[in-house]
């Protein structure tokens, strides 16, 4: 299934772009997202935490992503 990831902050300068598309196989959980993405872009490896937000509420790791879901990489965050 093809899905379209919105990138935001350190996420966004490690891949290249503000979003990425991508295609995962069906009935793929948010781990599974984040594997390849870490497989794909080594650099993800390097954040200490990267949450994902889909359809705008922070997705537990064992949530099956939909086609049509909107996903969001959060990168942490510092400041104060």
């Amino acid at each position: 299934m093809q899905l379209k990831i919105r990138l935001f902050g350190i996420t966004k300068d490690i891949i290249g772009q503000t979003w990425l598309s991508l295609d995962i196989p069906e009935a793929s959980k948010v781990q599974d997202l984040l594997h390849n993405l870490q497989t794909t872009y080594p650099g993800l490896t390097k954040l200490h935490s990267v949450l994902v937000a889909v359809n705008d509420e922070y997705a537990k790791p064992e949530i099956t992503l939909k086609p049509n879901d909107e996903i969001a990489l959060i990168p942490p965050v510092s400041g104060g």
